[in-house]
């Protein structure tokens, strides 16, 4: 196995997680926050604005399996890059969208990305390409949140359509059940 981490804001990290948790490929995904400056955030100061981190998800993946490229893609399909700091209703720097990098070959990859979806669409993409700093897991009760409450108002009517355009988009991707 070629194990791999990447870390990933696109918004809400339940949306991003319960995407990235179906990947064929995606060993284990964890919610955090990075890239701000205050040490081990709560999900309360994240959310007030104050702290400078992003709502992320950690994706460990094997690349023998999936590439790299494999994942931004989808990535890019299951939340907007064009909305500076908000996805949908949910407003503010904490859901801004980034790539926050491990490694310089990643970044590499990512800034290739960027620069193909940013060709492709209408609007401007704003999706950050950082070295990732500062990572703080969320809390556990952030854990695996869309698996845990699928009828829970967010998620039903946020979460779910971004689990369904995944799995209509990519259906080879699907891990089997």
């Amino acid at each position: 196995m070629n194990e791999q981490v990447i870390t990933l804001g696109g918004g809400c990290f339940w949306c991003v997680e319960a995407v990235f948790e179906l990947v064929d490929g995606v060993i284990a995904v964890e919610n955090g926050y990075c890239n701000g400056h205050l040490r081990q955030p709560s999900y309360e100061q994240v959310c007030a604005g104050t702290t400078g981190h992003a709502e992320v998800v950690q994706v460990r993946f094997d690349a023998d399996r999936i590439s790299l490229r494999e994942l931004l893609e989808i990535f890019f399909v299951v939340h907007d890059p064009t909305t500076l700091d908000r996805q949908g209703n949910d407003v503010g720097t904490q859901y801004r969208s980034g790539i926050y990098c491990h490694d310089e070959a990643q970044a590499e990859v990512a800034r290739a990305v960027v620069a193909e979806v940013d060709a492709a669409q209408r609007g401007r993409v704003v999706t950050e390409v950082k070295a990732r700093d500062n990572y703080w897991r969320a809390e556990d009760y952030h854990q695996h949140y869309f698996a845990q409450h699928p009828g829970q108002g967010y998620c039903a009517f946020v979460v779910a359509p971004k689990v369904e355009k995944f799995r209509r988009t990519f259906k080879a991707r699907v891990r089997a059940a």
